[in-house]
């Protein structure tokens, strides 16, 4: 695991660590206590990753308004 805050982290750096904390997690080889951290640790990566997500589709937005395209968004599967 990185010590960067999860705030912190790009969509790319915080999707990788959630593919990890899911990995170990499916492995089923960790502890109970440490498995309840790392399902807390994936919850505010994955909320993290939907926010990123969020704002991009609404910088997208935005552009298309500005360009007389605009479409609305709809929301990414899975998040």
């Amino acid at each position: 695991m990185t010590d960067t805050p999860i705030a912190e982290m790009s969509f790319e750096d915080a999707m990788a660590a959630l593919e990890q904390v899911v990995g170990q997690l499916e492995r089923g080889d960790v502890a109970l206590e440490a498995s309840i951290a790392l399902y807390e640790r994936g919850a505010a990566l994955k909320a993290h990753c939907a926010a990123k997500l969020k704002d991009a589709e609404e910088k997208v937005e935005l552009i298309r308004t500005a360009e007389g395209r605009a479409i609305g968004t709809t929301a990414v599967e899975g998040l």
